[in-house]
């Protein structure tokens, strides 16, 4: 991966933008798209999007959230401990004794700490369950309430104090890889296509609220109507130690191992065949992934927009999803960019999606 380019992902990586926060993720995407595209603007929702080759005939869209799991303040108590409430799907085990980042008043994140009560005061069957987020309070080191609502408020979101690090064989850690590994791809892909000849007209959305439901990608759908639509999400990789029979239900997808592609009833099948024989064309190494119903991604928004959508969904394997260390590929993040350039190339107003 090029310089500009890592430099890119990391900052994207080190935004702070929790599902209804997206701001400033928002910025460092657009920052980077409009060094590519004239065309790049934000939405109503919070979606922000970058045209490539105007006017083709077909369109298409990429999708790739820009949001992340994190929390917001529910509550101050007289104390001036914070009480907060998930953003998104939360192991509560991971959550406690962490480091975090708020989005508050001023302009610099203020620093707390996820605290709970520590094991020596707690009884022996307590020591036995996992603590509940609601148990969970966040000590910034205020001197009570009035002291804590000069620097916070009601409804600040805040995220884990994990940011991007390099580790061996062009491996990357850090929080947010889901999925801003997918909105860092579909752009890339734009930036790629920006040299390229194509007949289709590219719209590459990195979508908000996805981890609360998929809202961004409905909404964007709508707005672009598009004719064929690729989700771009993180899976999971199953190449740890302890996954057991999870093997058998998920498949084996493994971290290098290459984009995974998607096939079930959420994916158009003759979508699904073209990215297929387009990899065995450009020797791109894919991995297929057998979904039976919805997939949970933006994949499925844009499948059911209007009068329905020929959709496909290419993921990037992952590690220790929905935690502070999120671990992936840059190589198989690469692999995904070329892959959609060179699949989006091959499409034209003739290409029939049709699929029976």
């Amino acid at each position: 991966m090029n310089k500009t380019s890592k430099t890119f992902l990391k900052n994207v990586i080190n935004a702070m933008s929790p599902s209804g926060y997206e701001n400033c993720a928002a910025a460092v995407w657009k920052e980077y798209a409009q060094k590519h595209t004239d065309s790049v603007e934000t939405d109503v929702h919070g979606n922000s999007h970058a045209v490539f080759n105007k006017g083709g005939e077909t369109k298409v869209m990429l999708a790739g959230h820009y949001d992340e799991i994190g929390f917001l303040i529910s509550h101050i108590d007289d104390k001036g401990f914070l009480w907060i409430a998930p953003i998104g799907g939360w192991d509560p085990q991971i959550a406690q004794g962490q480091r975090v980042h708020i989005i508050g008043k001023a302009d610099q994140p203020i620093s707390g700490v996820i605290g709970k009560i520590a094991i020596h005061l707690q009884k022996p069957e307590e020591r036995k369950k996992v603590s509940q987020i609601k148990d969970l309070w966040v000590d910034i080191g205020a001197k009570d309430k009035k002291d804590a609502e000069k620097h916070v408020s009601i409804g600040d979101p805040l995220v884990i104090q994990y940011g991007y690090e390099e580790l061996m064989n062009d491996r990357v850690v850090g929080r947010a890889f889901d999925d801003r590994a997918g909105a860092f791809a579909i752009l890339e892909a734009g930036r790629l296509l920006a040299k390229e000849k194509t007949q289709c007209e590219v719209h590459v959305v990195a979508t908000v609220q996805e981890e609360i439901g998929l809202r961004g990608a409905r909404t964007a759908a709508f707005g672009i109507e598009p004719d064929v639509g690729i989700a771009v999400d993180v899976t999971f990789a199953t190449d740890h130690p302890n996954i057991g029979t999870i093997v058998q239900q998920e498949g084996l997808i493994e971290i290098d191992g290459g984009p995974v592609v998607t096939r079930g009833p959420n994916i158009n099948p003759k979508l699904f065949e073209l990215i297929v024989e387009t990899a065995e064309a450009e020797k791109i190494d894919i991995q297929i992934a057998a979904e039976a119903r919805g997939t949970g991604t933006d994949a499925n928004a844009i499948q059911l927009n209007r009068s329905g959508v020929a959709t496909a969904l290419i993921s990037i394997p992952l590690r220790h999803m929905h935690s502070p260390c999120e671990l992936i590929s840059l190589k198989d993040v690469e692999a995904v960019s070329k892959l959609l350039a060179a699949v989006i190339k091959k499409i034209t107003p003739e290409t029939n999606f049709i699929p029976f």
